[in-house]
């Protein structure tokens, strides 16, 4: 049966649906601006920034569950934006994934507010809210602190630098409790 719109029942809810899904990804990837309280790293070095970054923790997201022996790697664009190709080790199905994407500072370039995209236009926060001197270290939380991150420039912090940085992470309101510690022991055979 078909209603004015032309649609029948049976494609009704499984297309509202979808719908539903469309709207709470763009509003969950729309969001570019830093979590209430983080103040991005300034003054931020791209130049520096730029390379690999292991992953030493993570909150859980699906994009990225299960994956060990995670890496990011950026790099500039002639443009001004920032090619950023993340890659990890997913033993359940024993395959390397890679995904790519690029991002743009959402102010001047010597903050470290981005926004990044691995979907077309549809774009999410990249806030550095803390980052070793020398550029040994970083902890990105994206757009809320249900998403953190803490890379390293080395597979391994030793534990006390790794306790300063979770205790950041918590004074800026992240779950902690709830970080997954990453496996960095395979070799990746991309370099």
């Amino acid at each position: 049966m078909r209603d004015n719109t032309g649609i029948t029942a049976s494609l009704r809810l499984p297309l509202l649906g979808l719908l539903t899904f469309a709207l709470v990804l763009l509003s969950a990837c729309a969001s570019t601006t830093p979590p209430p309280g983080v103040v991005p790293v300034s003054p931020f070095d791209i130049g520096r920034y730029e390379g690999r970054w292991y992953e030493l923790a993570r909150l859980d997201h699906s994009f990225e569950r299960g994956m060990v022996d995670v890496s990011a790697t950026y790099t500039r664009d002639s443009d001004g934006s920032v090619k950023v190709r993340n890659r990890g080790f997913d033993p359940a199905s024993g395959r390397w994934k890679e995904a790519i994407g690029k991002a743009r500072f959402i102010g001047p370039t010597d903050v470290a507010s981005l926004k990044v995209s691995f979907f077309g236009p549809f774009y999410g926060g990249y806030h550095v809210a803390a980052l070793d001197p020398d550029y040994r270290w970083a902890l990105v939380l994206g757009p809320d602190t249900g998403y953190c991150w803490i890379l390293a420039r080395d597979k391994h912090l030793d534990n006390a630098q790794l306790k300063q940085i979770v205790a950041r992470a918590q004074a800026l309101g992240v779950d902690t409790t709830s970080l997954i510690w990453v496996s960095q022991n395979g070799t990746d055979p991309v370099q």
